[in-house]
């Protein structure tokens, strides 16, 4: 028998697991997978970026958990590339690399006052809520009774939600415990989520936006006007059934206010945000009118209004931050490929390189379209393994993290920390667990003897 393909995959959110699992299947098991994260708890986005009132969809992580529970899977968390190991030594270590870091940050608007406080990037508000270690201790200032929301995406309808929600209906969620007292301090009462095109052009989906009219606390408005659509947008109303059922769902929600609720959420269509206003701090938010010109593209008209908003928090978009000694195409902020080979700057594959997920195609589809990506980068690594051209590992890993005294996390050491989260929940009578979010904490957790 050949000796086993060795791999290393960067990132256990759903790409990398998702590789690491095509790998196994595709290989015939004579593989041996490494997957190696910065954080000492895999899973990524599931973990990360899936809202904490959507449990259904961070069932996902059993799934992924039996990944890593095979026997020629392993795990190291605490491991960061570019700071504890380069991209060469990696190559020293295995046969082939596949980088599945996702997508990291915000996308800037560039508009005038988005450097204020009050101004947020979504992802810093999601990390927040999520329990994300690197957000644990930012502060959000709450105390505004109104809040826009950039974006029509379902980020953007996560933020808003969460923020529309009382303590007490995220009281069994996994959110941290300075988190929900954190909310429970919020005098946030109205929420306004804006979008740059028409409802046609939303991307949220159907059911997320149903899950907003169904907030026990809150009511939602939509202007009658932001829902007359132009010919190009009717067609596409006509032939995408997605897009018909948010029209749908959004026109049940243009009658008259009734203010008989103690929140209200305001989806706004057609307005481009133009300047943040304030002088110390956000204090406003000018928005510029828009309509779709003949050529598709969106079209400024002149008109303006101004929202008395205290907090921004925006949701225009992710992308992915360049990976120390690897390619990057800044333009379109992912490692250039070609079916998940990574090309170097001749547009030639780089030997035994590859990437996975949004690093790889950018920051598209829903958690499940990872599969299908993976699955395509990992043919084409074993293909190219195959042609038998790859020079041998003069190294194993392990040595390398010994040598550095690197205090990596492995699949036990989480499951320590993962406990420790189940019995927090359980003493505080919160749910199946809740997190623990700052790294000291969660480090305890991993090696609690």
């Amino acid at each position: 028998m050949t000796a086993p393909v060795r791999v290393a995959v960067i990132g256990s959110g759903p790409a990398g697991l998702y590789a690491a699992e095509a790998l196994v299947k595709q290989a015939d098991g004579n593989v041996r997978v490494d997957v190696l994260d910065r954080l000492p708890t895999p899973y990524g986005l599931v973990r990360y970026g899936v809202a904490p009132d959507h449990p259904s969809i961070k069932s996902i992580a059993r799934y992924l958990q039996k990944v890593l529970e095979h026997p020629a899977v392993r795990f190291f968390g605490g491991v960061e590339l570019g700071r504890d190991v380069t991209r060469e030594e990696l190559l020293d270590c295995y046969d082939a690399v596949v980088y599945a870091t996702g997508a990291m940050v915000d996308r800037r608007m560039g508009i005038p006052g988005e450097d204020l406080p009050g101004s947020i990037a979504a992802t810093d508000f999601v990390n927040w809520y999520c329990g994300h270690p690197d957000a644990a201790d930012h502060v959000f200032d709450l105390s505004a009774e109104e809040v826009a929301v950039i974006g029509v995406g379902n980020v953007a309808v996560d933020v808003a939600r969460i923020l529309a929600r009382t303590p007490e209906e995220l009281r069994h969620t996994d959110v941290p415990e300075h988190v929900l007292e954190a909310l429970g301090r919020s005098r946030v009462r109205r929420v306004h989520m804006i979008g740059r095109r028409g409802p046609a052009q939303a991307k949220f989906t159907t059911k997320e936006l149903r899950e907003l009219g169904a907030l026990p606390g809150s009511e939602i408005h939509v202007l009658p006007g932001d829902m007359e659509l132009d010919p190009a947008s009717a067609a596409l109303a006509e032939s995408d059934r997605h897009v018909r059922g948010n029209i749908k769902v959004l026109r049940e929600w243009t009658g008259p206010p009734a203010g008989d609720r103690p929140r209200r959420i305001d989806v706004r269509f057609w307005r481009a945000p133009a300047e943040i206003l304030g002088s110390t701090r956000v204090e406003g938010l000018r928005l510029e009118v828009t309509r779709l010109g003949e050529d598709g593209r969106l079209v400024r008209t002149g008109e303006s209004e101004t929202l008395p908003v205290g907090l921004v928090l925006r949701s225009v978009g992710y992308q992915s931050v360049p990976l120390a000694g690897v390619p990057f195409d800044e333009r379109a902020h992912v490692v250039p490929n070609a079916g998940g080979r990574v090309l170097g700057p001749d547009g030639a594959p780089v030997p035994r390189e590859y990437v996975a997920g949004w690093i790889k195609r950018g920051p598209t589809g829903v958690v499940g379209t990872n599969k299908s990506d993976a699955a395509e980068t990992v043919r084409h690594l074993l293909e190219d393994h195959a042609a038998g051209t790859w020079p041998e590992p003069d190294r194993k890993i392990e040595e390398l993290f010994e040598a550095r005294c690197l205090p990596v996390v492995t699949y036990a050491d989480w499951l320590n920390l993962d406990a420790a989260e189940i019995a927090l929940a359980r003493s505080l009578d919160r749910g199946e667990r809740v997190k623990l979010a700052r790294w000291e904490a969660m480090r305890r957790a991993c090696h609690p003897s």
